[in-house]
């Protein structure tokens, strides 16, 4: 997938928390006049409901796109997925970006608190599939993402995802990541507009984060084992390293934790539109 000329850098923030009303928007704002292209929530029951709350910091800003990093396909049912998905695809149009996965670690006692059926995976992925193909038919031109870490799933993301996010072990190296992006090439190769790559970056510099914490693993560490999972150095080294993953794997389009959304606003400045 790298054969093709690069695409353009695209920085996203996560966020795992929303505050009150002002203070999202707060956030949401921040985060435009900082360059960062998207503003992203996870789905987690013990945190903000990702749709409103992505409603709500588009319309506090002018461009920034929206988008979740990714909404657990099975939490919901499809016909009210598509209710919700459709009303925001109308509302912002090419601002919002659906993020769906087939499931997560710590899904299934989401799915016991909200009182839904968590199937095995080769039930999610199955269902995961007939939800792709209903919002592709009934959405025209809504942007999906589709989050992947096995074969199965690289497959699926490969032949019907807009954008595959790569959902790789923190310790992921160059090799590792190639083979991955290997698979979703394979899926790929009849399609006119191959899907973008997108990977979250779990420290940035020296900054921890609690994902990196609640890993049990820091920057350092990752950074000394070659992992492509964080960016060290100065703000023009850390750009020379995504751009030489760009180079080597197509990835394109990044997050960023929100608590490192200063620390790599520099890195944003270097290498937006390139």
């Amino acid at each position: 997938m790298t054969g093709r000329d690069p695409r353009p850098f695209r920085f996203g923030v996560t966020a795992s928390r929303t505050g009150d009303l002002a203070e999202w928007t707060r956030t949401a704002r921040r985060v435009e006049s900082l360059g960062y292209a998207r503003l992203l929530l996870p789905d987690v029951a013990a945190g903000p409901a990702p749709l409103p709350a992505l409603a709500a910091a588009a319309a506090a800003t002018e461009s920034l796109r929206v988008g979740s990093w990714v909404l657990c396909e099975p939490l919901r049912p499809r016909g009210l997925l598509a209710w919700d998905v459709r009303t925001l695809h109308e509302l912002l149009g090419e601002r919002f970006e659906l993020g769906l996965g087939a499931g997560r670690p710590g899904a299934e006692r989401d799915a016991a608190l909200l009182g839904v059926d968590y199937d095995d995976p080769a039930g999610r992925v199955a269902r995961l599939t007939v939800t792709l193909r209903r919002l592709r038919d009934e959405l025209p031109g809504l942007r999906l993402l589709v989050a992947a870490s096995g074969t199965r799933m690289l497959r699926l993301a490969g032949r019907q995802a807009d954008t595959v996010a790569l959902g790789w072990h923190p310790d992921t190296d160059l090799e590792s990541a190639a083979r991955l992006v290997a698979v979703v090439a394979r899926a790929a190769r009849d399609r006119d507009d191959p899907p973008a790559l997108a990977a979250g970056l779990l420290a940035v510099g020296d900054v921890g984060t609690p994902w990196s914490a609640r890993l049990g693993t820091t920057p350092a560490a990752l950074a000394a084992h070659g992992a492509v999972t964080v960016v060290t150095g100065t703000a023009r080294e850390m750009a020379d390293s995504l751009r030489r993953r760009r180079d080597a794997l197509g990835v394109a389009h990044w997050t960023i934790p929100a608590e490192a959304v200063d620390a790599f606003a520099p890195v944003v400045d270097l290498l937006r539109g390139s």
